[in-house]
Parts: C-alpha cells; sequence; structure tokens
C-alpha cells in the first residue's frame, strides 16, 4: 500500500512539473510575475502596508532600478562575448565624474554622452587588458575599479574645485532631460489636453489585486524621464541585436566556442572590443542617470556598490535582456522600501516568507528533497521572524537591498547558464 502511494506521489509530482515545463518561459514568467503581484496584494492587505504597492514605492523602483539595469545591460554585452567584467562599478564611476563635467560645462545631453564616452573608454581600457595582453579578467576588473576611483577624485580635485565646486563634488548640470507620462493610464497630456487618469481611479478604489496593480502601475508610466525610457527600450532592443541581427550572432558565439567565428573568418579579438565597449558605455550611463536623476552634482562615492549589484542582476537573469530587467527591479524595489517605513519592510519579511515556500513546492515538484528542506527551513524562519517581531532594525534596512541580491543569487544559482568561454584566455589558432 505504501508503495503504490509512493508511486502514485511521484507520479503526480512528475506530471505536474512536465505540465509547468511545456509552458513557454515568457508566458511561466508572466504567471510567476502576476502570482508574485496576488501574494504582495494579499500581503498589504492583510497587514495594512500600503506602502508595498503604493505608485510612489513602484516609482522609486524604476528610478533605483534603472542604474542598476544600465550597467547590468553593459555586462551582458560584455559576458556574451566571454570577457568577464567585475570593473562595472569603476566604468559607472567614470560615467558620473564625465556627465557631472559635460553636464554643469555645456547641458545635460551633453553630459549623456560624455558619460558614454567615459564609460566605453573604461570599456577600452578592460579590453586592452583582458584580450590583448591576457590578464585575468577578475583582475583586471578589479584594477578598473580601483583606478576609476582614484582618478575621479584627481579629476574632480582639478577641475570641479576651480568652478565652485569641490574634489568630492561638482557644481549642479544644466538643464533636464524631460520626462514623459502616458496618456489616459496616467493621466497624461495629448496635444496639450490634459487626459484621464484611469489608473488612479482604480488605485483609489482600494480592491484587493486590482487597485494594487494600477497602483504600481500607475507608479510605472507617470513622469518617466527619457533617459528611463531610453532604458526600457533597450530591453527588446538588445535582445533583437543579439538574437535577430549577424553581429549579435557573433558575439554570442565569441562566448560559446570563439574557435567556431574565427573559423569562419571572424575577427573574434575585433567583436570582443566592441562588445566590452559598448558594456563601458552602458555603464557610464548608468552613472550619468545617478548624477542626472539624482542630486544633479556628481558626489564621491555616488555609485555605492551598484555595478557590483548590477553583477547580481546579470546573473540572476541568466545573461538575458529581460532578465536583467526583472533581477534590477527586484533589487530596486528592494531598495525602495528601504526608503519607506519601518513597517513595510516587515511586511515584506511575511512575503518573502510565502515565495520562499512556493519555491519549496516547485523543489518538490522537482523532487529534489534537499533543496525542499533548505526552502522550507528558510521560509519557516522568515514567517517566525515576521510573527514575534514589530518592526525591522534599522541597522539591518540599509542592508535589505544586499541580502535580496544574496539570497536571490542562492535560489538562481542552480537554473543558470552562462556562456561556455566566459573568463577562459583565447588566443587565435588555438585548437
Amino acid at each position: 500500500m505504501t508503495a503504490t502511494w509512493e508511486t502514485e506521489t511521484i507520479e503526480i509530482q512528475q506530471t505536474l512539473f512536465q505540465r509547468w515545463s511545456e509552458i513557454r518561459a515568457p508566458y511561466r514568467a508572466m504567471l510567476a510575475a502576476f502570482g508574485a503581484l496576488v501574494v504582495l496584494s494579499l500581503v498589504r492587505w492583510g497587514t495594512g502596508s500600503e506602502d508595498l504597492t503604493s505608485s510612489g514605492t513602484a516609482a522609486a523602483t524604476l528610478r533605483l532600478a534603472v542604474p542598476i539595469f544600465f550597467a547590468g545591460l553593459g555586462g551582458l554585452y560584455s559576458e556574451r562575448a566571454g570577457i568577464v567584467n567585475i570593473g562595472l562599478e569603476g566604468m559607472m564611476i567614470l560615467g558620473t565624474w564625465s556627465s557631472a563635467w559635460a553636464g554643469f560645462t555645456w547641458g545635460v545631453w551633453w553630459g549623456v554622452l560624455a558619460a558614454l564616452i567615459g564609460g566605453a573608454i573604461g570599456g577600452l581600457f578592460h579590453a586592452v587588458a583582458t584580450i590583448t595582453f591576457g590578464v585575468d579578467h577578475v583582475v583586471s576588473g578589479v584594477a578598473i575599479n580601483i583606478i576609476a576611483l582614484g582618478l575621479a577624485r584627481y579629476l574632480a580635485s582639478e577641475v570641479f574645485t576651480t568652478r565652485g565646486g569641490s574634489e568630492a563634488n561638482s557644481p549642479q548640470v544644466k538643464g533636464d532631460v524631460g520626462e514623459f507620462t502616458v496618456p489616459f493610464l496616467s493621466g497624461g497630456k495629448l496635444f496639450g489636453w490634459s487626459s484621464p487618469d484611469i489608473l488612479g481611479w482604480f488605485d483609489d478604489r482600494n480592491w484587493v489585486v486590482v487597485s494594487d496593480f494600477a497602483g504600481l502601475a500607475s507608479g510605472l508610466t507617470t513622469g518617466l524621464s527619457n533617459l528611463t525610457l531610453i532604458a526600457i527600450a533597450l530591453i527588446p532592443t538588445t535582445t533583437y541585436v543579439l538574437y535577430r541581427t549577424r553581429f549579435g550572432l557573433r558575439l554570442r558565439a565569441s562566448g560559446e566556442n570563439p574557435n567556431a567565428p574565427d573559423s569562419q573568418g571572424v575577427s573574434v579579438y575585433g567583436i570582443r572590443y566592441a562588445a566590452v565597449s559598448i558594456s563601458g558605455a552602458l555603464a557610464g550611463l548608468g552613472g550619468a542617470f545617478l548624477v542626472i536623476e539624482g542630486a544633479r552634482i556628481y558626489r564621491e562615492g555616488q555609485t555605492a556598490g551598484r555595478g557590483f549589484i548590477a553583477l547580481a542582476a546579470l546573473i540572476f537573469g541568466n545573461w538575458h535582456a529581460a532578465g536583467v530587467a526583472a533581477g534590477s527591479t527586484l533589487f530596486g524595489f528592494a531598495n525602495a522600501l528601504e526608503l519607506r517605513q519601518e513597517g513595510t519592510v516587515h511586511s515584506l519579511l511575511l512575503f518573502v516568507a510565502i515565495v520562499v515556500a512556493v519555491l519549496a513546492v516547485r523543489a518538490f515538484l522537482q523532487m529534489n528533497p534537499r533543496s525542499v528542506l533548505l526552502l522550507s527551513a528558510t521560509s519557516i524562519g522568515f514567517f517566525l521572524a515576521w510573527l514575534f517581531t514589530d518592526s525591522v532594525a534599522s541597522q539591518f534596512l540599509s542592508f535589505t537591498p544586499h541580502l535580496t541580491v544574496l539570497i536571490v543569487l542562492t535560489f538562481a544559482s542552480q537554473r543558470l547558464r552562462p556562456p561556455m568561454a566566459i573568463g577562459m584566455l583565447w588566443r587565435k589558432g588555438d585548437a
């Protein structure tokens, strides 16, 4: 009887997991996102933490996620070509200084252009070290981070101190990149006419799930800066470039098996140089966003480790543009909650407990007992922490985004598939 029950249980597990696996990956992601929204809505309703799904939280999430996304997307180009880019943080630093210098000298869009160039120069140095001279990718990346930090401080002391700034701050950037609010959905203007705010109306009703979705969507469609629109446009653009163009095919082949494109007469060195330069430029653009959409000045330490979080978003996203966007949004959400009331972060403990419990069920369907035990214990731990505490200590609030990075990478590591030749030294003619 016991053997029969165990056999039936295994068959049910296999059937359910097979049915889930048969669903196409984009639809699985959409279902997972909808499920997370439902859980978040129920937690908000049960705990009374309105900030969990407010439009303000969504807007802050997007603002905090965009610089991470730019840098993570830069890492995508580099690592898809086989070059590990630990130097994203340093390239972002070069972008912050360059954008501030050109921004207060000539205007904000010149600052954007200067950030692209400054970051690309950092990427070019990384390419020379790793591709031409065969320096270990991690060593080169760490060196870029250290050099960029010192170089930015030196340049700030030489340039900003003579123009009303200091060695740690720049003068204010001139101008604005502009913003856009979606008409009808969020009340944006259309040919000078103020359209209805449909999402705002649903948000005010305070309905479970519906109002939560409207609040989040309202924050994501109201007051979008043009740099944010560029970031959103880069998701499908990058996917198209990597998977629908000759350059993208050669770039991915260079990261999987460089001998294959080399045998067809493709310059693997050239492709990798281009990829790492693009990587640096995008990371520099992330630095520009911090300056232009943040304090509107350069500040020493402005990147605050976002380049490393971008690497985590890249790994979480499994080296795909949409995945990088999802990872950046997750880390931006954790950072946005840090700026809210302590009770909101406390409610997040319950949300995490439920999500990890769902992952435990998934591991059960995959018949992975070790993961089931680990995930179940983690879920119970978060639930008990929520149940027997009233708030999260302020000392831990600043650690929330980094803790999120650690948890996500821990549970996402089993499904990762990095490029096969990533980080390897390659020379033309290698067998």
